[in-house]
């Protein structure tokens, strides 16, 4: 099994490596007042990190309030009238 992990690894190294290879030519990305000159085979690995990173957290913010709807807890009304922030009722 070690065997076929070390393989996985030497492929897709030699995957990126390829890509990284014929995607040399720098490209320039424009936003608002930001310029960005770059490789584009570096812009799309930006790109998908970035992709990841914002997937995780959206993911894990659903998986929350699922969780949180789901929990049970309910608030409980006031006795009486409104309290206020010292604990005085109206």
């Amino acid at each position: 099994m070690r065997y076929v992990y070390i393989s996985l690894i030497v492929l897709v190294s030699a995957i990126v490596l390829v890509f990284t290879i014929q995607n040399l030519p720098t490209v320039t990305v424009h936003f608002v007042t930001l310029r960005l000159t770059l490789p584009l085979s570096v812009l799309v690995i930006l790109v998908y990190f970035l992709g990841m990173l914002t997937g995780g957290v959206f993911v894990s913010l659903i998986r929350s309030w699922f969780r949180g709807s789901t929990s049970g807890t309910t608030l409980q009304p006031h006795e009486t009238g409104t309290e206020y922030g010292n604990g005085e009722k109206e």
